[in-house]
């Protein structure tokens, strides 16, 4: 087990509040990083070492680590959110580090548990405080990493990991901010396949999925959607994010996201907002969605909303569709009023506007 104390080793060169202040006035996403991160080594003899909260720094890896050559790495992300009363809490957290230990499963690493998971990143906020920015759409990102240190080249499960931890001040995950994307089809590649790690945050799986987001860039598209790689047919999701899909029709909207079959990674956001929609009185599926059924239903008009969701983009409405065979406009190419109203029910809960009848938000100082 992780020990609870924390060993804490303050930076010796602090930033001023000014330009503290200076950094968060224009985060963006991913760009800027707290003055401190956290870390608990792991030896598989001993099991989980002391965590150590110091200065944000560099790592040292030997140059035969095994997360260089093999690939043992995975990773999460969840958010601190500054409330209305200028409390910090974050958003489902115990499901972040549920997910995280599956990750770590799969790719026969140690798992941190749960407790131990929730605890440093509440430790790192706390020491961090400042860093959460206020401001609806804008929060402190939290990084859980894991990765194999073991030098050495035989191919096994290593013996020695490294938990790091970390945060970063984030707006927009856009770089235009919540504005309708074009997504391209990819027909090249596949993200995942059955019995493969889909379903999981391991680094080897976005590594995989870049050379598909550059052709997605090349056709003026801002994301990339993946198809099954058996069939080729059916619509998986998106290269950070899943898909959700709106129907409406007389009083009631449906919502309709692609069933989890293992190689679809299973969103918190995508899982909270099924528990939403159904809240909101829209009748919610999950079932297999077909590249041909999504576009003549996007042209037909019976389909009138699609839009990408995730931890880091929150909603994000999909204003077209483009492939080597077609091009789609998706309801007018605006957001829809499904995705707005999602939209702002989730960012209520989060910042403490609205409450939360789900208990998801995790109070940390």
């Amino acid at each position: 087990m992780v020990s609870l104390s924390i060993d804490v080793h303050t930076t010796k060169t602090p930033l001023s509040a000014e330009r503290r202040a200076e950094l968060m006035s224009n985060p963006a996403f991913g760009r800027i990083f707290t003055e401190h991160m956290l870390t608990i080594p792991y030896r598989r003899s001993s099991g989980w070492g002391s965590a150590e909260l110091g200065p944000y720094r560099p790592i040292q890896l030997d140059p035969a680590a095994s997360v260089l050559h093999y690939g043992q790495s995975v990773f999460e992300g969840f958010k601190a959110f500054r409330q209305i009363d200028d409390s910090i809490a974050t958003f489902r957290p115990e499901a972040n580090g549920l997910r995280f230990q599956a990750s770590a499963r799969r790719l026969a690493m140690p798992e941190l548990p749960v407790e131990a998971f929730i605890d440093t990143a509440d430790a790192l906020i706390r020491h961090e405080r400042s860093w959460v920015p206020s401001g609806r759409g804008r929060s402190l990102y939290i990084r859980p990493l894991l990765v194999a240190t073991e030098p050495g080249l035989g191919v096994k499960p290593a013996d020695d990991y490294l938990f790091i931890l970390f945060g970063s001040p984030a707006g927009s995950y856009f770089r235009d901010g919540v504005q309708p994307v074009s997504v391209w089809i990819c027909e090249d590649y596949s993200r995942a396949a059955p019995g493969g790690t889909g379903a999981i945050k391991c680094s080897g799986n976005y590594a995989a999925s870049l050379i598909a987001q550059d052709q997605a860039v090349a056709h003026d598209c801002e994301q990339v959607v993946w198809l099954d790689a058996v069939s080729r047919r059916n619509v998986e999701e998106m290269g950070g994010m899943n898909i959700f899909f709106v129907y409406s029709g007389g009083t009631k909207s449906k919502l309709v996201t692609p069933r989890l079959t293992g190689s679809l990674l299973p969103g918190v956001t995508r899982d909270s907002l099924l528990r939403l929609g159904a809240d909101l009185g829209y009748e919610v599926q999950e079932q297999t969605v077909t590249l041909e059924q999504w576009i003549a239903d996007a042209t037909s008009g019976e389909m009138t909303e699609a839009f990408a969701c995730g931890t880091a983009a929150v909603i994000t409405p999909i204003g077209a569709i483009k492939s080597t065979q077609t091009q789609v406009t998706m309801g007018g190419g605006g957001t829809g009023p499904v995705a707005q109203r999602l939209r702002d029910c989730l960012l209520d809960v989060q910042y403490g506007v609205s409450r939360d009848t789900h208990g998801w938000m995790h109070p940390v100082c």
